[in-house]
């Protein structure tokens, strides 16, 4: 079934995918081997973990089904499974991508991402 799954970006990574046209992914997915994806219902959790207090973010949507055979679920923190990509990251498998402002509450997700 294919479903939406997202990536967190800071500017100069979006700047850097946007250029070349792909990318192993930020410094932790190159540490790990993989890029990190959250769902719909991570994706919150992911960017306060990992990204609280900081500007300039960016959310990337990609279809699952588009991914192929690299996607892979695999278990991470709680059990929850977690989209993993042991490929690349390209440009045109992105979705869609927008900004991720940081305001007074936190970080302001799109409102269709509910």
């Amino acid at each position: 079934m294919a479903m939406l799954i997202y990536k967190i970006l800071r500017s100069g990574e979006w700047a850097d995918l946007q250029a070349t046209g792909e990318t192993a992914g930020a410094p932790i997915d190159v540490a790990d081997g993989y890029v990190h994806f959250s769902t719909l219902e991570q994706v919150r959790e992911t960017v306060s973990k990992h990204f609280e207090g900081v500007d300039g973010l960016y959310v990337l949507a990609f279809e699952t089904e588009t991914l192929g055979e690299a996607l892979r679920w695999e278990p991470s923190r709680g059990g929850a499974l977690f989209p993993h990509l042991y490929a690349p990251m390209r440009l045109a498998d992105v979705r869609w991508s927008r900004p991720l402002p940081l305001g007074l509450g936190g970080h302001m997700f799109p409102d269709d991402m509910t």
